[in-house]
């Protein structure tokens, strides 16, 4: 609940994953232990491969960051058993000040819901019919703080019956001594013995003092001595039932804690109860929703890293608390309620910026996180060959595999080869390193798919151009764009869809069959965003 997630862009890249686990990884060693790397996207065939040789698992998958309901102060009232007694949930209730209380099943799981409405509308109902049907004893005992007299007898576990009082005047009613009789009474020995005698259903003696003949008596009739008063008892008596016959059990609405407060204020909106019970996945109720709960939510908390683009960011954003950005990207859209910490450098690698972090806060970072990290800033600077790279790059990531004792040149290697490009569909190699942008009122999506050998995939030039068009379509894009970027020949093929006229002055290019080859462009954030941006702004 008290978690704040650190998560990189939607299509997350090796520097993305890296930087929020690294990040992650510096907060919680200076002892803020709420940091928590995740990631919204899908984990690329670089990354998994990186974090195989490293020893890490992939962050955990968040699918958006809209406010749910377990991230409100809902209320935690006691839960009781349908078996307790009105007298303890009306107890409970009063103590507590609580207006409405679960009840629950042996499992926990959700039996129903108790009002004080409820407990009102029974008891109103008590003057107007005495009769009790299957009353347990120990219920009886409990709440009339009694003690049963003739316990070694072989009695019933329930009484039933017509509560009756046994005043001089009432003598003459035959219905007061039967086996349909609940009989209260007080020091009348000769009363008792006839309502022995008549096998009523209960004998409760009120404050008076018992014979020894009682406790030995073994007719079907218990006998209980209670120090309450015969008003008194008349009316507690009632408050003997179980709870579950007097609770709420139909129609209940409930909510989960993965519920969205969105679709929460939804429901709130069609119903008129108080409360609702709120249910874990398990669905053992863990606390009660009401409408108060949802004027102040309390908001995820959230670093963005390697991005500060809404387009690029986690869905649901609008309702996360932005903590800080640490980023090496353009200034975006993204927006906070209040000021922050931000932290953009102009540097080829957002994890070169954390890895100076490490260094400032004099934290040194393990083996296997320097391993990641170093081969974090080897992706995002194409093997120090883009153009977004810089000395700081290049010592920090000679620095990093040092510390991790692998050496650089095999390290890149690994990365730049493109496993299974042969058994993945066009659409999945497009996705591994996708990112949407706007741009004065242009809409672009960009793919980059960075490689030491592009013929097999300049090969397959049509599928990617046939999905392309897909996209275009299906997202309303002005253009989507393919960077397939070639280490060894430090260029990159440019595939495109949409805009060819914008297309052909943005990059002074005569393209063919919607392609052509930029030689030295490395960078989809600082050669091609750019160029786009300086023809559309």
């Amino acid at each position: 609940m008290n978690e704040i997630y650190v998560t990189g862009h939607r299509n997350p890249d090796t520097d993305s994953i890296a930087a929020a686990m690294a990040y992650a990884n510096l907060r919680n060693a200076l002892g803020d232990r709420e940091y928590k790397a995740v990631r919204i996207g899908a984990i690329n065939d670089e990354t998994k491969n990186v974090l195989n040789r490293f020893g890490f698992e992939p962050p955990e998958y968040i699918k958006n960051m809209r406010t749910q309901v377990r991230d409100l102060d809902y209320d935690r009232p006691p839960e009781l058993n349908r078996s307790v007694t009105v007298d303890l949930a009306w107890r409970t209730m009063r103590e507590g000040k609580i207006a409405t209380i679960p009840i629950l099943n042996e499992d926990s799981t959700l039996y129903g819901m108790l009002s004080a409405g409820d407990i009102a509308t029974y008891d109103m109902q008590t003057i107007y019919n005495n009769h009790i049907d299957g009353l347990p004893l120990f219920n009886l005992l409990s709440v009339l703080e009694g003690q049963l007299v003739n316990e070694f007898g072989r009695l019933p576990e329930e009484v039933s019956g017509d509560v009756c009082i046994a005043l001089p005047q009432s003598y003459d009613d035959p219905t007061l001594l039967s086996e349909n009789s609940i009989l209260i009474c007080g020091n009348q020995p000769e009363l008792i013995k006839q309502a022995l005698d008549a096998n009523v259903s209960c004998l409760i003696i009120c404050q008076a003092d018992i014979s020894p003949e009682l406790a030995n008596h073994e007719g079907p009739t218990p006998i209980v001595f209670t120090p309450l008063d015969a008003r008194k008892t008349a009316r507690v008596i009632h408050q003997a039932i179980p709870v579950q016959r007097v609770c709420h059990t139909d129609n209940i609405i409930c909510f989960n804690q993965t519920d969205y407060i969105d679709d929460v204020k939804e429901t709130l909106l069609k119903s008129r109860y108080r409360s609702y019970p709120v249910l874990d996945e398990q669905g053992h109720v863990v606390g009660t929703l009401s409408r108060f709960h949802l004027l102040n939510p309390r908001r995820k908390r959230v670093v963005l890293v390697d991005h500060n683009e809404a387009a690029q960011s986690v869905p649901g954003l609008d309702q996360v608390e932005i903590l800080e950005i640490i980023d090496h990207h353009r200034l975006a859209d993204i927006q906070t309620r209040q000021p922050i910490w931000v932290r953009n450098e102009a540097v080829g690698s957002t994890n070169t910026i954390i890895a100076s972090m490490y260094q400032e806060r004099g934290v040194m970072p393990s083996p296997k996180m320097a391993g990641l990290m170093a081969a974090a800033i080897l992706s995002d600077t194409v093997m120090f060959k883009s153009p977004t790279c810089t000395k700081r790059d290049i010592a920090m990531a000679e620095r990093l595999a040092r510390i991790a004792r692998v050496s650089v040149e095999d390290l890149g290697k690994q990365l730049f080869s493109v496993s299974g490009a042969e058994t993945k569909t066009a659409e999945e190699l497009f996705k591994t390193d996708y990112k949407q942008f706007h741009i004065s009122e242009q809409n672009i999506g960009v793919s980059q798919i960075t490689c030491a050998d592009s013929s097999s995939l300049i090969a397959r030039q049509d599928e990617f151009l046939d999905m392309m068009r897909k996209l275009k379509e299906t997202n309303g894009f002005d253009i989507v764009m393919l960077m397939i970027t070639d280490v060894l020949l430090e260029g990159s093929h440019i595939y495109y869809v949409g805009g060819d006229e914008d297309i052909k002055q943005a990059f002074s290019v005569e393209p063919k069959d919607n392609h052509f080859f930029l030689e030295g462009v490395m960078s989809r954030k600082k050669q091609i965003i750019p160029m786009l941006t300086a023809l559309w702004g």
